[in-house]
């Protein structure tokens, strides 16, 4: 397996939080932009990088020799009430990440999106589309993940509704609807992102809800 250096952005929030440990468990090398003041919620381990995640010229020349991006920034718990800041955050940031990781000459940008199409979450659904758009045509290798909701701590709730999508499965007018909206654990995206960052590819890989599910990485040697 090839070690890589990794470039984070969000890596103080909760996916960052869960998936810094298992990166440099696995040997990588991890570079991790954090805002002025939480710099202390970043995993010990990495290097942390102070900028602004919304202007690359606070960040863009502490990316140094990493080869992957992970673009993890994002609204807390998404709602349809912040219509607006998944404009002013969850794409503002995606932009200027892939302008950062083009200038750099990142070899694989991964971004976490969303499920596409979706009955709710207009907003924000066209906002982490508007940033896929941008990162195909900025012709980085990529890896996008289209997770519906990533259950845990703090957000369990979605359980409740479970038995719901166990019977609509079996509609098979209904089965492809349900597995692409299905839930996924915390745990089973920091596999597939780590599965993303062992196995860059050329253009563009979309991993939807069933493949981050049997996205599993290799055991280390």
């Amino acid at each position: 397996m090839s070690k890589r250096t990794v470039f984070i952005t969000g890596a103080s929030g909760f996916m960052g939080r869960n998936l810094i440990p298992q990166l440099l468990k696995r040997g990588h090398a991890v570079r991790a932009l954090a805002r002025p003041g939480s710099e202390s919620k970043v995993p010990e381990g990495s290097i942390v990088v102070t900028g602004n995640p919304f202007d690359r010229e606070s960040f863009a020349e502490q990316i140094g020799s990493s080869d992957t991006f992970i673009q993890l920034v994002g609204v807390a718990h998404p709602s349809p009430a912040k219509a607006k800041e998944f404009r002013t955050i969850d794409l503002k940031s995606a932009l200027e990440s892939v302008a950062a990781a083009s200038e750099a000459g990142i070899k694989h940008f991964i971004y976490v999106s969303v499920a596409q199409p979706a009955p709710i979450m207009k907003a924000y659904v066209e906002a982490r589309a508007e940033a896929e758009a941008t990162i195909n045509a900025s012709g980085l290798n990529a890896t996008v993940l289209r997770p519906w909701y990533v259950l845990g701590p703090g957000r369990q709730w979605p359980r409740l509704i479970q038995p719901i999508y166990w019977i609509l499965e079996r509609i098979p007018s209904k089965r492809e609807t349900v597995r692409r909206l299905g839930l996924v654990s915390y745990q089973e995206m920091t596999s597939a992102l780590c599965w993303a960052v062992e196995n860059p590819n050329e253009g563009v890989k979309i991993l939807s809800v069933p493949e981050i599910k049997a996205a599993r990485p290799n055991q280390t040697s």
